[in-house]
């Protein structure tokens, strides 16, 4: 039993591994030390990626994996809500300006799941936080098969070209909205395209975030 809608149980609260320390100022991923606020990891300083930002709101774990299966393939909408909460502590600020843009499905996923989780996200940070929703911003034109057991390089092979922006960001800042980064293959293809668009600032904002050292890629 929980004390109210979209709050967690004390055990699962517990489980979850909240983010906040000593962390790379880019990729987010987690430091022994961070000596300066814009302190960044050897991946980052030797491939630097086309986003400004990442932020999520937890570490990939059990009870991170289980909250996104339930929202992605068990039909829980609901849980959007929930992770918007917990994300909303590590959102950026946002003006009315700033754009909500979720990652997209593709439409033959889309219908066959009949929803698309990171939209249901980006609608509810948007109640959240004040950020202007642009559902419909990107578009993912390419089919492309599941990431999930294929290494970096690959994922990042199989999602190039495969999204598209609608209309123009010249000037814009952007929130971009995904559930789990395990890699960032599928933020940076967004975001590239973000970029030659014109957006002048693209932070990454998720539920949780793949930790390096022990983290299975799902």
């Amino acid at each position: 039993m929980v004390a109210a809608d979209h709050s967690f149980c004390l055990v699962c609260w517990q489980s979850l591994d909240f983010l906040g320390g000593p962390a790379c100022a880019v990729c987010a991923e987690p430091l022994e030390l961070a000596l300066h606020p814009d302190t960044r990891c050897g991946a980052c300083l030797a491939d630097p990626p086309p986003f400004d930002r990442v932020r999520a709101a937890v570490a990939y774990g059990p009870i991170a994996r289980a909250l996104a299966l339930k929202l992605k393939h068990g039909a829980r909408p609901g849980v959007a809500i929930t992770m918007a909460r917990a994300m909303r502590r590590a959102a950026p600020a946002m003006a009315a300006e700033t754009l909500i843009v979720p990652v997209p499905l593709h439409r033959r996923r889309l219908w066959s799941r009949g929803y698309n989780q990171s939209a249901l996200i980006a609608r509810a940070l948007s109640k959240l936080t004040g950020g202007t929703l642009a559902l419909d911003l990107l578009e993912r034109r390419m089919s492309t098969p599941m990431l999930r057991g294929l290494n970096p390089g690959q994922r990042a092979r199989t999602v190039a070209g495969a999204f598209a922006v609608n209309g123009t960001i010249k000037g814009r800042s952007v929130v971009l909205i995904d559930d789990v980064y395990t890699t960032g293959a599928t933020v940076r293809a967004c975001a590239k395209v973000l970029r030659r668009a014109g957006a002048t600032r693209i932070e990454v904002l998720c539920w949780a975030r793949v930790v390096r050292d022990d983290a299975v890629l799902r």
